[in-house]
């Protein structure tokens, strides 16, 4: 059975890794990135709802009194 010639493997590796790490520097430099990002201003819209009118209160079950 002959045995498995591993002497190209080291250099097989490298460059595959060289090679990798040379895509992703391509990928990474060609990204756009924002100089100076600012924050947009959102005007807050009014909705007319009917229970902005009325005076409400939520009772929580814990501060009822008890039966």
């Amino acid at each position: 059975m002959p045995q498995l010639d591993t002497s190209t493997w080291f250099i097989t590796i490298v460059s595959m890794l060289f090679t990798l790490y040379t895509i992703m520097q391509l990928k990474v430099s060609k990204h756009t990135y924002h100089q100076n990002p600012e924050p947009t201003v959102m005007k807050s819209t009014q909705h007319s709802t009917p229970w902005q009118t009325k005076w409400t209160k939520i009772y929580s079950p814990l501060s009822l009194p008890l039966r």
